[in-house]
């Protein structure tokens, strides 16, 4: 079965919740929540106090190595990014940011491991 991606992302806080135990930074991981269906008028006032299309779904605001932070755009097994999301994950990078697209919670949580550990998660 495949799960959806908000399945993907709990999975990514149920582990990040037992492993902050042992590495307190990962309290700081958050969820920007510009996704989903809204109606028009929920839609307007959102974007008139500033959610943009195409921010990355997680933020990890702890700095490693070059990098000031950590932004995931995760997608489920298979999903594919829209351009807008392309568009903020080059932004972000050119910021000094670790900017990138995980597919399920499997990679999410490797990576996020591998910058923790001072990894350069964009190294090819």
């Amino acid at each position: 079965m495949i799960r959806k991606e908000a399945q993907e992302q709990a999975a990514v806080f149920e582990w990040a919740a037992w492993a902050s135990k042992r590495t307190p930074e990962l309290n700081l991981l958050y969820h920007v929540p510009n996704g989903g269906s809204r109606n028009p008028v929920e839609a307007r006032n959102l974007k008139a106090q500033g959610v943009k299309a195409g921010v990355p779904d997680l933020v990890l605001p702890v700095a490693r190595g070059q990098y000031h932070g950590l932004y995931i755009e995760l997608k489920r097994k298979g999903g594919r990014p829209q351009e807008s999301q392309l568009w903020w994950i080059a932004h972000l990078r050119e910021q000094g940011y670790a900017a990138l697209i995980c597919y399920g919670a499997d990679d999410a949580r490797a990576t996020i491991a591998r910058y923790l550990n001072g990894e350069d998660v964009l190294a090819p």
